[in-house]
């Protein structure tokens, strides 16, 4: 049986307690002075649930990483009155402004990406602008906001439609891309929603991400229940896509991350693959959720090698959320851990950091 070895150490670790039960879904952005800015969702309260209390908080670190500062609150529920505020995505801006994007919760009826921005690195932040011109369910992961080579922003959501007099959530969902040609000023809705093509699934498509190839296609993905990542595609910046097909990417319903790294142009995905990784057994305890695989692509996805684990399969952890951020000769990694102890569900986030050279031998592969 085939292995992949673990790289990296872990430089941050954050565990559960009773008022502060999960931290996750982040995202990093190096800053002006060298500092490198991560933004997460910290819940507080009694319960770890996608539903209950969260809020924005910052941490930086001085030292490329090795080390974090303490919390800093820079977005509460209470700004929106709103249920609870989470999965953040940093973005510089065209203007140099930093973004911040992040979900505002006020129901199964509204949930949208919201934009606040900050001319100052992060030390202050300006009104939240809404990003979703309509009402609705849409659900945009952490680290997913992307800014292309022509200067457009792009993000993909996946909406969810509410059905029945109780108001019944549908899990089939449907991406729908969002695009601003004015540095995030104004927003619209592309002209093409994306739909599952296959009857049998109940997710849809979910979780969705977008990348920018060098001939300046556009490469989306999404969640599904049916063992793979399905992928679109867009010739015209995100306007139309192509029809969702299956992509190589095994996986459980489960997100996918990819990045490019600026320093050499290789492209970094990290992903749960199931049903068989290596040869090993599906384990139902956290549908796939382990082990948490890095691969590399320097033909632009084409094909993928230098795999590595970020966390090696552990049948009580689950790994998931993953953001991704490259300093000149290392990535830092953030997720968090479903962990099960004492019978009950704790999250923990958690930083990595891999050395370039560990993965990718004197510029080779």
């Amino acid at each position: 049986m085939s292995t992949v070895q673990q790289k990296g150490e872990i430089v941050f670790d954050l565990g559960p307690s009773r008022e502060n039960p999960r931290n996750g879904e982040g995202s990093f952005l190096g800053l002006s002075d060298g500092r490198i800015m991560f933004a997460y969702s910290s819940f507080v309260g009694e319960t770890n649930r996608d539903t209950a209390y969260a809020r924005i908080v910052v941490r930086h670190s001085h030292d490329s990483g090795n080390t974090w500062s303490g919390e800093r609150v820079i977005v509460s529920p209470q700004d929106h009155e709103a249920l609870n505020v989470m999965s953040v995505s940093l973005l510089r801006l065209g203007n140099g402004d930093i973004g911040l994007f992040y979900l505002v919760r006020k129901g199964w009826h509204d949930m949208r990406l919201h934009v606040r921005r900050s001319s100052d690195e992060g030390e202050t932040w300006g009104e939240a602008l809404c990003c979703v011109p309509a009402p609705g369910y849409y659900v945009t992961n952490n680290d997913r906001v992307i800014r292309l080579s022509n200067g457009r922003l792009i993000f993909a959501a996946s909406f969810h439609k509410m059905w029945g007099h109780k108001v019944t959530y549908n899990g089939r969902g449907v991406v729908c891309c969002f695009l601003s040609d004015d540095d995030g000023d104004t927003w619209r809705e592309a002209r093409t929603p994306l739909t599952m093509p296959e009857p049998r699934s109940t997710t849809g498509l979910q979780e969705p991400g977008v990348i920018e190839r060098k001939d300046g296609t556009l490469w989306l993905w999404s969640r599904t229940d049916l063992g793979l990542q399905y992928e679109s595609f867009s010739l015209d910046g995100g306007e139309t896509w192509t029809k969702p097909s299956a992509s190589e990417f095994t996986s459980p319903a489960s997100p996918l991350s990819m990045k490019r790294n600026p320093y050499d142009d290789r492209l970094l995905a990290v992903w749960n693959p199931v049903p068989n990784y290596r040869t090993r057994p599906f384990l139902p305890r956290y549908a796939g959720r382990t082990p948490l695989i890095c691969a590399i692509s320097n033909d632009e996805g084409k094909t993928w090698g230098h795999d590595f684990a970020a966390e090696p399969l552990d049948d009580m952890t689950g790994f998931c959320y993953a953001a991704i951020h490259f300093t000149a000769d290392s990535v830092l990694l953030g997720y968090y851990g479903h962990e099960i102890g004492d019978g009950e569900h704790r999250d923990r986030l958690l930083i990595r950091k891999v050395n370039w050279s560990e993965i990718v031998q004197n510029g080779q592969g």
